[in-house]
């Protein structure tokens, strides 16, 4: 069956060819929501701008200001990179043990569809 791009991270599938495939839509948005939000900006090559760069976060403050900024962070790359996608909610987790959890709710305008993306960044 054909696929819509490989699925990170890259898995060897004997059914799909060399790698296991995205088969949908939702599967490749969420895939792509995902590394916008865990890049940094400055990593990807070609366009420094792209990433929210959760990683950076891990060893602020527990405060509302560091969520404002990551929730800040998110609406702004999201609106530039995924115009497709609406961002709905976003839930944080306490920023604990040198990790931070996050759960991002979001639609996928033209499919009409609700979905949601959890994310634990940890230092290691």
């Amino acid at each position: 069956m054909a696929g819509l791009g490989a699925k990170l991270p890259l898995v060897v599938d004997e059914n799909d060819g060399a790698y296991k495939l995205l088969k949908t839509y939702a599967e490749m948005i969420k895939q792509n929501f995902k590394m916008l939000v865990l890049t940094c900006p400055g990593e990807r090559i070609m366009d420094t701008h792209f990433g929210v760069g959760l990683r950076r976060y891990i060893f602020e403050n527990n405060t509302e200001d560091t969520y404002d900024d990551i929730a800040t962070a998110t609406y702004e790359q999201v609106a530039r990179y995924m115009p497709h996608v609406r961002v709905d909610d976003i839930q944080f987790g306490e920023i604990a043990d040198n990790a931070i959890s996050i759960t991002f709710f979001y639609t996928i305008l033209p499919l009409s569809l609700e979905d949601a993306v959890s994310i634990t960044q940890a230092t290691n």
